[in-house]
């Protein structure tokens, strides 16, 4: 049986995350849970971040696999389909490689935009190990396995969207309404403190309505046989918790991922930003724990990079008309968030600086 070059991507790269998230979790070595320090944190962020980067390189040189465009037809397939308003030159092999250069390019402006609204997702997880009381050693382990179950969730979000994006158009203006809803909603409420109620979370009933949840932690398992009650199988709060946490990361999605379609619309390109953002979630937040409250202004620059976006999809044909592109869009981003991170810097709150 042949198997098309996408097909062999796809797999190759399944193989690829895989292998790199054992590693990452430390399936390779005997050591047990333990509490992530900073500088392993560094490390590996680091790491993802340096793969992220490789991956914007490797479009621009082999771009041509995911869509398996291997000829001049193939090209115009998929360039009607995602990527209508780009003008490329007659020549086969210089259009290939203008398409993979603009791929790449939305690529690392969905990561960048992808990442950057992954630190929500980082107060929120503080919130939730809080909540339901778990051992700073299981954090990690917790961390991967519930950022691995958000993947497959995402992945059939974004495949969804991009269906309905290209059946209706007009669902661009919703997400873009929406977004920018969000992003006024942060500005006036970026200080306000949630609460979770663990025992009437959706996560935490639905998990109950399928599983027998065992009543307290056994070490760092997720399941358990109970030999006092006819040996049955019984789920740990801590599986409870990387539900709850795969849970959040898809409600989070609801704002994300609507963001990086007004970038591209190539449902491959949100999905590869989507995974190496969100892989890299997990040592991000152990690097970024202890010195979150040094970013006070971080929240507040996120409203104003969601509402940018969000005005970006609603006005997305007259940007197209005055020229308005992704390098223009990659600038803005970069400012905001440079911007809101320079003021945290230079002018920290009173209470945070006295703290």
């Amino acid at each position: 049986m042949e198997f098309s070059n996408e097909v062999l991507f796809f797999g190759g790269f399944a193989v690829f995350v895989i292998l790199v998230m054992m590693l990452d979790l430390g399936a390779f070595s005997k050591s047990k849970s333990h509490v992530v320090k900073f500088k392993e944190a560094a490390l590996w962020s680091a790491v993802w971040v340096a793969l992220a980067v490789a991956f914007y390189f490797f479009l621009r040189t082999y771009g041509y696999l995911i869509h398996d465009i291997s000829s001049p037809e193939a090209l115009q397939v998929v360039k009607d389909k995602y990527y209508s308003a780009l003008s490329l030159p007659a020549s086969f092999e210089e259009a290939q490689k203008a398409l993979q250069k603009n791929m790449a390019l939305e690529y690392i402006t969905g990561y960048l935009v992808e990442y950057s609204l992954s630190v929500d997702n980082i107060f929120v997880f503080i919130l939730i190990f809080s909540s339901f009381g778990v051992r700073e050693a299981n954090y990690k382990k917790v961390l991967v396995w519930g950022i691995l179950g958000s993947i497959v969730l995402r992945f059939v979000f974004i495949f969804l969207g991009a269906a309905l994006i290209q059946k209706f158009d007009w669902i661009l203006y919703i997400f873009g309404a929406f977004l920018v809803y969000t992003g006024v909603k942060i500005l006036f409420s970026g200080d306000e403190e949630e609460e979770i109620d663990t025992k009437n979370h959706p996560a935490v009933k639905l998990t109950s309505r399928y599983f027998n949840v065992y009543e307290k932690f056994v070490s760092d398992r997720f399941f358990i046989k109970n030999r006092y009650r006819d040996n049955k199988l019984f789920v740990t709060p801590l599986f409870v918790v990387i539900i709850v946490i795969a849970f959040t990361d898809v409600i989070f999605a609801v704002d994300s991922i609507p963001a990086i379609f007004s970038i591209t619309k190539d449902p491959y390109i949100v999905f590869f930003s989507n995974v190496f953002a969100i892989m890299g979630l997990r040592s991000m937040f152990f690097f970024l724990v202890n010195i979150i409250n040094m970013f006070a202004y971080l929240q507040y620059g996120l409203g104003v990079l969601l509402s940018f976006i969000g005005v970006k999809m609603l006005a997305h044909h007259w940007l197209e008309e005055i020229g308005f592109t992704n390098q223009h869009s990659l600038l803005v981003i970069v400012g905001i968030l440079g911007v809101s991170v320079i003021l945290s810097l230079l002018f920290p709150p009173k209470e945070k600086a006295e703290a």
